[in-house]
């Protein structure tokens, strides 16, 4: 098995890990029924539906 002959520099290993701590901007659909902004493969906030099934159940004055 190949084993670094060198210790790899604080720098090196700073550097790689940065680039594992990027993380890409969460993408927004529109809900297809009330068209307000939700993050895709979740409940949406705003009507409590997910794939055309109601998950959260909300009252008239949640809604308004």
């Amino acid at each position: 098995m190949a084993v670094p002959k060198r210790r790899q520099s604080k720098s090196r290993s700073a550097i790689r890990r940065a680039q594992v701590m990027k993380q890409p901007i969460p993408h927004f659909a529109p809900c297809p029924r009330c068209g307000e902004a939700r993050l895709p493969h979740r409940v949406c906030a705003a009507c409590g539906y997910y794939k055309d099934r109601m998950v959260i159940a909300k009252s008239q004055d949640e809604q308004t």
